[in-house]
């Protein structure tokens, strides 16, 4: 049985262990302070081509969702997302808990544009209502989708001119990055967003997610929050060592390109048998629409999401592909979909 359900499957790239182990009966400060955290933060801050930035390693994606949103916001402003995304579907109302209203909306593909908004702003117009803060994105999107530039830009804009937060999760910003449709590179997000992470839990880390602040009136006391809510590690070592590891050299972005390179090749040959897809994902995240008898018999040797039943007969399924999925599994998908495709057919 393989999985192709998430991309956090496996452990952690071997060279991420190997680290680990290397450093491991090293005597380092505790809670961010050891000199691993800190070679990360000068190298990432040198990737990102800016030195004004505030970079803070947290354990996991919903971890980093809470502690950022909730230390942004008053106690009177709500967020805005996606009605897939990530904060509003799949984290347990964290940030609603924290006393942040999420304001939903309806949108085709994963992408809130500046319309979206404008919608939502014009709605909430007095004290009488949550006051719209805080716009949260993803890239790339819980459905695969991905912002280019010029998409971030026009977001970008209308937070500008609207006093508006732009948060954008990046537990995929790998995918994102390295996608063939992708014209967006690492130092041009800083520029655009207010506030961002680099995902590592799903890209070749055992844990792990980068928060970067680029807006200075976000900055203060932000390690305060992190302490309240837990995630200030006392071997806080362990990001940064993985950290080091993945932006050293390429490490990062090749693992991006296998997760996404895989995706594409089972993309490619179920659009050769004509099937359809849910959704346009051009990352590690395809969706396509098979008949239900199929994806029963798929489900002998693979396990997968049934991500939405479009009519009686079909369902749309999740097929995620890792930093360390193989070819030879993709290929033996293949093989094992077209077989039952085509045993349809002859029935």
């Amino acid at each position: 049985m393989y999985s192709f359900k998430n991309d956090y499957s496996e452990g952690a790239h071997p060279k991420i262990l190997n680290a680990l182990i290397e450093s491991n009966l090293e005597q380092e400060d505790g809670y961010g302070e050891d000199r691993y955290t800190q070679k990360t933060v000068e190298l990432l801050k040198e990737k990102l081509g800016r030195t004004d930035v505030d970079i803070h390693l947290i354990s996991g994606g919903t971890q980093t969702n809470l502690i950022a949103i909730s230390a942004f916001l008053r106690p009177h402003e709500a967020a805005i997302a996606a009605s897939t995304g990530h904060i509003f579907t799949h984290e347990t109302g964290a940030i609603e808990a924290t006393g942040h209203k999420i304001l939903s909306v309806e949108v085709e593909d994963g992408k809130l544009t500046p319309s979206h908004l404008q919608g939502v702003l014009d709605y909430h117009t007095d004290e009488h209502m949550v006051k719209p803060k805080l716009v949260y994105i993803s890239n790339s999107t819980e459905i695969g989708s991905i912002y280019k530039k010029d998409d971030l830009k026009q977001l970008s804009e209308f937070c500008h001119q609207n006093n508006l937060i732009l948060y954008m999760d990046g537990a995929r910003l790998g995918s994102a990055l390295c996608s063939d449709e992708n014209d967006l590179s690492m130092e041009d997000i800083p520029s655009l967003v207010d506030a961002f992470y680099i995902g590592g839990t799903k890209n070749g880390a055992l844990i792990g997610e980068a928060l970067v602040i680029c807006r200075d009136s976000l900055k203060d006391d932000f390690r305060f929050h992190m302490k309240q809510k837990g995630a200030l590690l006392a071997k806080g070592r362990l990001l940064g060592i993985q950290f080091l590891e993945l932006f050293k050299d390429n490490l990062f972005f090749d693992l991006a390109k296998n997760a996404n390179r895989m995706a594409g090749m089972i993309r490619d040959e179920l659009l050769k048998e004509n099937i359809k897809f849910l959704t346009h994902s051009p990352s590690n995240q395809i969706f396509p629409i098979l008949p239900n008898s199929v994806i029963s018999e798929l489900q002998e040797n693979y396990s997968f999401h049934i991500w939405e039943k479009v009519d009686s007969n079909y369902s749309a399924i999740r097929i995620v592909t890792s930093w360390a999925t193989k070819e030879d599994v993709v290929i033996a998908f293949i093989t094992d979909l077209k077989k039952v495709l085509s045993n349809l057919v002859t029935k």
